[in-house]
């Protein structure tokens, strides 16, 4: 990692970045290629509700779409 990248990681921190253990467990089935429908399906949930914690993630995070939300996450160690 360097330094650019840490000062970033750092300042997710500063902002005391938090995700919900459903945000989490949303991103965590969107990072294994799930669907909305199938992460649904999983949690037990309709997929009007992980589209609900997806984008909550995604405001949490500064980021726009699955992939970067994903990616941020793993950044600042919020999921595996």
């Amino acid at each position: 990692m360097d330094n650019e990248d840490e000062q970033e990681v750092e300042s997710a921190v500063e902002q005391n970045v938090r995700l919900t253990e459903r945000e989490a467990d949303v991103l965590r089935l969107l990072a294994r290629g799930r669907s909305y429908a199938q992460a649904a399906g999983e949690l037990g949930v309709s997929a009007h509700t992980v589209g609900t914690h997806a984008k909550n993630a995604y405001r949490k995070l500064d980021v726009h779409n699955a992939t970067a939300a994903v990616l941020q996450a793993v950044r600042l160690g919020l999921i595996l």
